[in-house]
């Protein structure tokens, strides 16, 4: 094994070093620009998110609901009202992957609030179907199905919102989208949590 290791060549080296440190960077990026949208700080967001698009402009989360850094960058410029660049970084998230329902969500939002009632009536509903077709996938999984929206008021939302589409207003489309991005996001980290304090607990049984 030594031997294998120190054939490796040293450029080699520095490069799977520096790879490492770059990953490590723009996961660092990502989340400081997550929790400055969580605390209602979109333009300090947008910030920390640029750079992780520079530096890494593949990078994906490792959730279970996984979002590329153009999602995370097109809400923040979303919560900042640019919707011009929320737009193509949304779209940049959708070209690289057309399942990015949170991408689509966003995308929604971003046309209804430029004046584009009819796709983003049909982005935003897209959108949320593909969360709820998620949360239902991640529900039914064994081991972790417990942790995710446990009592539906994610998807009691989205069913409520879908079912009263074509009734509601734009604006009151557009409020429930937002809180369902907010609460999908925030899920993330409650599951994580959660998970994490009970896998600790039962290994103290043990």
């Amino acid at each position: 094994m030594k031997r294998m290791m120190l054939s490796i060549p040293v450029g080699l080296w520095t490069l799977i070093i520096v790879s490492g440190c770059v990953g490590s960077q723009v996961a660092k990026e990502v989340q400081l620009g997550r929790n400055a949208l969580q605390t209602g700080q979109p333009q300090v967001a947008v910030g920390y998110l640029r750079n992780a698009a520079e530096l890494d402009p593949n990078y994906k989360t490792s959730y279970s609901i996984r979002e590329s850094v153009w999602t995370y960058l097109g809400r923040a410029y979303y919560e900042v009202g640019n919707f011009p660049e929320a737009r193509r970084a949304l779209e940049k998230a959708l070209s690289d992957d057309k399942d990015d329902s949170i991408a689509r969500l966003y995308l929604g939002l971003t046309l209804l609030r430029s004046g584009d009632q009819q796709a983003g009536r049909r982005e935003t509903d897209t959108g949320l179907r593909g969360i709820d077709n998620a949360l239902n996938l991640l529900a039914s999984t064994p081991t972790i199905g417990i942790y995710w929206d446990p009592t539906w008021q994610i998807r009691s939302e989205i069913q409520r919102a879908l079912s009263a589409n074509v009734m509601l207003e734009s604006s009151e489309l557009i409020t429930v989208g937002e809180r369902v991005g907010s609460q999908v996001d925030e899920e993330i980290d409650t599951v994580r949590r959660v998970e994490a304090r009970d896998k600790y607990n039962r290994g103290g049984d043990m």
